[in-house]
């Protein structure tokens, strides 16, 4: 099958489902196409079960197997739905909480992977699968981080104080970055484990100087890569152009991050709050302004279809194996714990000397999903005997959250804020330094 025949496949289901979801569902429209899609792939197993003659699972599944989700997501949609959702940003907001963002997006990725890790050996072995330490960390690290195309997609239907908004939206444009990197470092190390010196080639010292390069790295070549991109956009008003400069930028910024070994994710955030801050202020006309964010909220619209298409239709290349039912209903609760010590420590270690809204650690512990990046690296996992159980648990954790969390995310937070507003209910006390 052609890449022309599977995308129009793909983007004819999307449109098929979106408009069903509209006229019928009048669900949020990403969590509308995973409960259509994932309704699908019930409808497609269980014609396989009654009628196992017409083949259809297996025709589907040989369509779904020509797209490799990791790759499509993490070297093909991530770098521009990362962009799109970070020129949108407004930095000042973010500045404000920029010790609480960095907190829970690093200490807290640390924390809730270690928390998930020892959680999922214990119950692993509780539930009598043969599942190495390092192997839970390595599911620890894959469904810590929040993602940021579920998280920015739900916060479009929801209000929420503006800094308690720049809280969760900058945590989950950043600690997806962060994320990937401590999981990259742990399937290394767990990998490893089971060579000969394996874990000692790859000590405490290589995995801190790793972990700061790439981090580090992709930030300064985030920002590197926008400032050219300004300074072309700054020369001349064309706004065909200055489009197609923005396009290079998020391609360019990601295949050298790539290449450079940093971190990609980081790269794309760092050069789109710089581009959509100091570049929509400073380089952009009025009408270029238009178009330009016209041009990338489209886009957005677009490739969120299209991913939410594909983890509710991943299931079918996936295959549930009622086997590890247990260990991935078990995951659901020790994942949303995890969340809730992650968000909690940072925050309270904050509060000795600053005031957040009544209520953040509830709304930032359910407004934690987890979504394609997860999905993603779950399937990146090497054959071996582990990714069985890791993957299932994973398309569990990842399919509540979209849709029981995304969901009644609205409502919670209408709830939770409710009776607590004040005449300025998104002012907080400013951080110090």
């Amino acid at each position: 099958m052609t890449l022309l025949e599977i995308l129009a496949i793909l983007l004819g289901l999307s449109a098929l489902f979106g408009f069903f979801n509209h006229l019928i569902l009048h669900l949020p429209h990403t969590i509308g196409i995973v409960v259509i899609a994932l309704f699908a792939s019930g409808c497609i197993v269980g014609l396989d079960y009654l009628s196992p003659e017409l083949n259809i699972g297996a025709s589907v599944r040989s369509v779904l197997q020509n797209i490799d989700f990791h790759e499509t997501l993490m070297r093909g949609f991530l770098s521009a739905l990362l962009f799109a959702g970070a020129i949108h940003i407004d930095l000042s907001e973010i500045a404000k909480r920029k010790w609480a963002i960095g907190l829970m997006a690093t200490i807290g990725v640390l924390i809730s992977t270690a928390v998930v890790g020892a959680a999922t050996w214990v119950l692993a072995g509780w539930l009598g699968f043969e599942l190495p330490f390092m192997w839970a960390l390595v599911f620890g690290a894959l469904i810590s981080p929040t993602d940021p195309v579920a998280v920015l997609s739900i916060l479009k239907t929801v209000s929420v104080p503006p800094l308690l908004q720049a809280k969760i939206t900058g945590e989950s444009l950043f600690n997806d970055g962060v994320g990937v990197v401590v999981f990259t470092i742990l399937l290394a190390l767990a990998v490893g484990s089971g060579a000969a010196d394996g874990a000692r080639e790859f000590g405490a010292l290589d995995v801190a100087w790793l972990f700061i390069v790439e981090v580090l790295g992709g930030a300064v070549l985030g920002f590197a890569f926008g400032l050219l991109a300004f300074a072309m956009m700054r020369a001349l008003d064309e706004h065909n152009l200055e489009i197609m400069i923005t396009l290079a930028l998020v391609t360019g910024t990601y295949a050298a991050a790539l290449h450079l070994h940093l971190s990609g994710p980081i790269a794309i955030v760092v050069a789109g709050l710089f581009i959509g801050n100091h570049g929509a202020r400073f380089a952009m006309s009025d009408n270029t302004r238009q178009h330009v964010f016209q041009f990338w909220d489209l886009t957005d619209e677009i490739l969120n279809s299209l991913l939410f298409l594909l983890i509710g239709l991943e299931v079918l290349v996936i295959g549930m194996n009622p086997e590890f039912a247990w260990l991935a209903l078990a995951s659901i609760p020790t994942v949303l714990l995890a969340r809730l010590i992650a968000v909690s420590i940072p925050i309270g270690l904050l509060a000795i000397r600053e005031k957040f809204t009544e209520g953040a650690i509830q709304i930032l512990t359910w407004g934690g999903l987890r979504g394609g990046i997860s999905v993603a690296l779950a399937l990146s996992l090497p054959d071996s005997p582990h990714k069985a159980p890791l993957l299932t648990a994973t398309y569990a954790v990842v399919v509540f959250s979209i849709i029981v969390q995304g969901l009644t995310m609205k409502p919670l937070v209408a709830r939770i804020l409710e009776g607590k507003r004040t005449p300025d209910p998104g002012r907080e006390a400013p951080e110090e330094g």
